[in-house]
């Protein structure tokens, strides 16, 4: 069994408050290869896909709104509280038009923020807060 290397409690909200970019993703955490992020999000980010990694949305201020490319249930509104996990695979379009929204993201270390696309909003090297 090896030892824990951070056993002290962080609070999303503080470290919400930590920065203001929009569309840069910071670390929070680490679990089973998988990295918790905080993003602020503003405007539209851009189609884009994962291929091989399921993300997870959850909100924490703000609303969001997630397109999916052929969906005949139409877009995903999500309100505080709410959470939405995008296949694997599902080209999607995160957008926050009516302000801010800050949200929490699980998904794996190896995931870039715009999948399968480059751009200026592409984040290589993310920073841990």
């Amino acid at each position: 069994m090896t030892a824990a290397t951070n056993l002290s409690k962080a609070n999303v909200y503080e470290k919400a408050s930590l920065f203001s970019a929009h569309w840069t993703p910071k670390i929070i955490g680490e679990l089973n290869g998988q990295h918790v992020k905080l993003a602020k999000l503003l405007g539209e980010f851009g189609w884009h896909s994962h291929k091989d990694e399921d993300e997870l949305f959850l909100v924490l201020k703000g609303e969001v709104v997630i397109q999916l490319r052929n969906n005949q249930n139409g877009d995903i509104h999500l309100k505080e509280g709410d959470m939405f996990i995008v296949p694997k695979g599902v080209e999607h379009n995160p957008k926050a038009e009516n302000g801010e929204c800050t949200v929490m993201l699980f998904e794996p270390a190896s995931t870039v923020n715009t999948g399968d696309e480059r751009n200026d909003k592409t984040q290589l090297d993310l920073q841990r807060i």
